[in-house]
């Protein structure tokens, strides 16, 4: 019984730590102000399938997730939350919620970061500034030279998309198919 007890104890343990370790917005830009990082959000939805398949499919990739918690913060935001956000030196909210049928307006600072379909992926440099936006579903292996692109800076150096694409040529991927 007790092997079986410390087996069990050890997954739950290893599981627990198998994942990315997903912040909010305003931890993710208190954390920049003593460890500058580059930020990720993940703007999803809860009726979202799309969003659903990239948390298990991609997020839940150990390369995925380590390389994310190592070399970024890691943000999730629900596109239609209800709750308001102070950041930027402003107020971001979404009144229209309790008024709205079916799906809920988007928050305002989904839309002040010109996410208007999820799921979206948005990068945010050391400060706070964006870098670029994905849109849509992305598998693993379609997100991880980004992740590697984004947060050794190499997007400062690519001018056309020559450039880009020589990048990609380049990339090899840890992600066995």
């Amino acid at each position: 019984m007790k092997k079986i007890s410390t087996l069990l104890f050890l997954f739950i343990i290893s599981f627990s730590f198998a994942q990315v370790k997903w912040m909010t917005i305003e931890e993710a830009l208190n954390a920049q102000k003593t460890q500058p990082k580059k930020i990720i959000i993940d703007f999803y939805a809860d009726w979202c399938g799309p969003c659903k398949i990239m948390d298990k499919k991609n997020y839940g990739n150990p390369i995925i997730y380590e390389f994310l918690n190592e070399n970024y913060y890691p943000v999730k935001f629900d596109a239609e939350d209800k709750r308001t956000i102070e950041i930027f030196g402003r107020k971001f909210s979404n009144d229209n919620t309790s008024h709205k049928k079916g799906r809920n307006s988007l928050h305002e600072f989904t839309q002040f970061m010109n996410v208007n379909a999820v799921p979206s992926t948005v990068f945010l440099d050391e400060k706070g500034n964006p870098i670029t936006m994905l849109q849509g579903e992305l598998s693993a292996k379609e997100l991880e030279p980004y992740l590697d692109f984004i947060s050794n800076d190499l997007y400062k150096k690519v001018k056309t998309k020559q450039d880009w694409e020589d990048y990609q040529k380049k990339f090899r991927s840890k992600i066995k198919d």
